[in-house]
């Protein structure tokens, strides 16, 4: 990825995804969780304090060397074991049906073959195993979206190829896993970087 992308959009993901703002979406995206989860795209630990004791298990999915490095102080005070378990979501070293849940929070904007990450996401789960997710996308309002297809290009080459503009709802959804909850909402913040999706959706039996 090169120095940029190897040392610096790790520490712009820590800091701006790390933004107290964001903790209710953590908090609420972690609720439900058990078992044996794998969450895809860990960056630095953001989401450690908010595992619920349901818990059994943590597979994280981590691609950046000083992401898992900046997780450091987080995973001291973890109450769950956590592992790096594997590096890229698109292909996930675990076998069919291994974890009860899978968590996503700001990652499948950065993924280069998202609906790939999700297929695999499905192919781990078991049988109605939950997926849970909090991310930024397409923006429910057509004036809001055509500044995001304007911003994309900037917003790729400057966040390590994050995507204003993706669909999260539709994609879950062709991944062939079913909603069972979703919120589409503005955050705090410009609406082109602020539009959340959070929701759960299972693996089909």
């Amino acid at each position: 990825m090169g120095i940029y992308g190897d040392q610096i959009v790790p520490r712009l993901v820590d800091v701006a995804c790390g933004m107290g703002i964001n903790d209710p979406q953590r908090k609420r995206a972690c609720a439900g969780l058990h078992g044996r989860v794998v969450e895809i795209g860990f960056g630095s630990g953001l989401n450690v304090p908010f595992y619920p004791d349901t818990v059994t298990s943590i597979s994280a999915v981590e691609p950046a060397d000083l992401g898992w490095k900046l997780a450091g102080k987080r995973l001291a005070k973890a109450t769950v074991p956590i592992e790096r378990a594997g590096l890229d979501g698109q292909a996930l070293p675990f076998a069919d049906n291994s974890f009860d849940s899978a968590l996503s929070t700001w990652t499948l904007c950065t993924i280069p073959d998202v609906m790939t990450a999700l297929s695999e996401v499905r192919r781990v789960l078991v049988p109605g195993g939950t997926f849970h997710f909090v991310e930024h996308g397409l923006a429910p309002h057509p004036s809001v979206q055509k500044w995001q297809h304007r911003l994309n290009p900037i917003q790729k080459a400057c966040a390590g190829g994050c995507h204003l503009n993706r669909n999260i709802r539709g994609l879950v959804e062709t991944a062939g896993l079913e909603i069972r909850e979703v919120e589409e909402f503005y955050g705090e913040g410009p609406k082109a970087v602020a539009a959340l999706t959070l929701g759960v959706a299972t693996s089909p039996d």
